[in-house]
């Protein structure tokens, strides 16, 4: 009887240990089928992400073709939109000079003294004059009520807070030549209180009857609290951008801005440009605002993802280049891969994250921060999905996976940034015969290390050894908002 307990004792404990092996075979296999599925939704994503250099030249030719066709007629995709400047700055231009950056939540005050890029040493020991100096800025939060008012309110406002900062740092508000510049980031729209006082921001930036409004409220403001300005055009801060590259070199001839919104500009000769008021003398070169956020081409490479994103945004069917390359999308197309991967094959556990289902939680600074993390078990990684998501239980696997995915979403952004680059070039006809400075400006461009090597990487593989020397890449000159400060100097 005795033996017969044991022997059963003995069967039911290698039937348990048979069973647990078993569950544990089981788990392992679901384990690794679940694996297997997020890695082929990643690889997936990144063949429809690829930006091969054929599809790149196909990308920059079709920009060529809008930009040409933006020019003559309104049947393209660009609004290509001449800037209201009477001229872009030479290099000679010297004094105290101050402007404003109007970035919708927020603007800049700048101040800074230009002493002219092709002035000859003080002395022998002095060096080269420095093309800028006595540089300084203040970022003011604009209060929701203001932002909610009218324009003329606003101007009063921003005008106040400017007899504040030129009393602060010069002697009265007479400080310095009288001209004021003005710029716009192209986030101005993205914030503005209804769809309606976005369209007039971004349309009133050539002198149209609008613009022409606005741009007398601000100096009506500026006359009714004492502050001794003008303000003789309202542009685009791209527009501001590529005059601060033209101040530093004649062979500047466009400027991209790239952070949580996009655009880019360029100088065009003056006998391309039908777009023009009659009244308007007509200079030889004209900076011209092309929008490049809504530019569209068959051969995006456009996923799933940025479907269901560009349908669930608040401007479905529009700003398509924008929402693949900006600061505000990059971190919303990752959140929206790694949603799918929970989903389908609990990346994160049997439970997917709550947290991974809202939408743009995920910033491009964090992506960024994520994309770069260089530890061995990807603790930056680990902290970010903790931190964001509230996803403490990630293994190493996993977030390797996220940071791949983080480099598919930015290698493709930024590659397409180099095609557009490398479009605007070719519409110039400067490729293999001249140098041209591209000037970027953004927090995309100077923080994001791995963008912006991707994006230069990709123009050097478009043109080659022979011809990439011939386009040069630079940062803007002076940081965020000192824009305004040329645009201010190139006016007479």
């Amino acid at each position: 009887m005795r033996k017969d307990v044991v022997v059963l004792a003995a069967v039911t404990t290698v039937s348990t240990v048979v069973a647990a092996a078993l569950l544990v075979r089981q788990w392992k296999r679901r384990s690794e089928q679940r694996w297997r599925h997020a890695q082929r939704i990643l690889r997936k994503f990144a063949r429809e992400c690829a930006t091969p250099v054929p599809k790149l030249w196909q990308i920059a030719d079709d920009l060529v073709t809008e930009m040409q066709s933006g020019l003559t007629s309104s049947e393209s995709s660009l609004q290509m939109l001449p800037s209201c400047l009477a001229s872009l700055p030479t290099g000679d231009e010297k004094g105290l000079y101050y402007g404003i950056n109007l970035r919708g939540t927020n603007f800049i005050i700048v101040q800074a003294r230009l002493g002219g890029r092709n002035e000859p040493p003080v002395s022998r020991l002095a060096g080269r004059n420095e093309p800028i100096s006595d540089l300084y800025r203040q970022e003011i939060q604009i209060p929701p009520n203001i932002i909610e008012g009218s324009s003329q309110e606003l101007f009063d406002w921003i005008t106040v807070e400017l007899g504040k900062f030129i009393s602060m740092h010069s002697e009265g508000l007479q400080g310095g030549e009288k001209n004021l510049g003005f710029t716009v980031s192209p986030t101005i729209g993205e914030v503005a209180a209804s769809k309606e006082t976005a369209i007039k921001w971004k349309d009133s930036l050539f002198g149209d009857a609008e613009g022409n409004k606005l741009l007398n409220e601000i100096n009506l403001a500026l006359e009714k609290h004492g502050v001794d300005k003008q303000v003789f055009a309202l542009v685009d801060d791209t527009i501001g951008i590529l005059a601060g590259g033209r101040y530093y070199s004649k062979e500047s001839v466009a400027a991209v801005t790239l952070g949580m919104g996009t655009n880019a500009a360029y100088v065009e000769s003056a006998k391309s440009v039908v777009k023009w008021p009659d009244q308007a003398p007509k200079p030889e070169e004209i900076a011209i605002n092309i929008q490049w956020g809504n530019f569209r081409s068959s051969h995006l490479p456009i996923t799933e993802f940025d479907t269901s994103l560009d349908a669930e945004s608040s401007n479905p069917g529009s700003q398509i280049f924008e929402k693949l390359i900006s600061g505000t999308y990059l971190g919303e197309a990752v959140r929206r891969v790694l949603l799918k991967m929970a989903q389908e094959s609990s990346l994160f556990g049997d439970r997917v994250p709550p947290k991974l289902a809202i939408p743009y939680l995920l910033r491009s600074p964090d992506m960024a921060a994520m994309h770069q993390d260089t530890s061995e078990d990807y603790e930056v990684i680990d902290e970010k999905l903790t931190e964001i998501f509230g996803i403490n239980n990630s293994t190493t696997m996993a977030r390797e996976l996220v940071a791949e995915v983080c480099d598919v979403v930015a290698e493709r952004g930024a590659r397409l940034v180099g095609a557009g680059i490398v479009g605007i070039v070719k519409k110039l006809g400067r490729l293999s015969n001249r140098i041209s400075i591209i000037t970027v400006e953004g927090g995309v461009y100077e923080h994001y290390r791995v963008f912006r090597n991707y994006l230069h990487s990709s123009v050097w593989e478009m043109l080659g050894n022979e011809l990439s020397d011939n386009v040069i890449i630079e940062h803007s000159h002076g940081g965020s908002g000192a824009s305004s400060i040329f645009i201010a100097a190139s006016q007479p």
